[in-house]
């Protein structure tokens, strides 16, 4: 068996509330995943990874599904980080 902290934090944030009601699915970019993208523009370094998960935070801000409400709820579990409210890019 494997264990993973993330999915630890995923199953206490899914104990504290199945649906997920407390997120809205929006997550938040803080700054590290540009600023390494950047980086890695600067060096020519390929870095697919960062780049489709920065992306993919800037999806999140449309319709919020599932997925990014799990999303949102293990960046608070992880960390804290507490979900900006929609109009803030």
């Amino acid at each position: 068996m494997v264990a993973s902290w993330l999915l630890d934090l995923a199953a206490s944030a899914l104990r504290k509330s199945p649906d997920l009601g407390n997120f809205a699915g929006r997550v938040s970019d803080s700054g590290e995943g540009r600023w390494t993208l950047q980086a890695a523009i600067e060096e020519g370094v390929p870095a697919p990874v960062i780049s489709s998960a920065l992306f993919a935070r800037f999806s999140s801000r449309g319709e919020a599904d599932y997925g990014d409400r799990l999303l949102s709820a293990l960046r608070f579990e992880f960390g804290g980080h507490v979900e900006k409210p929609k109009d803030d890019h």
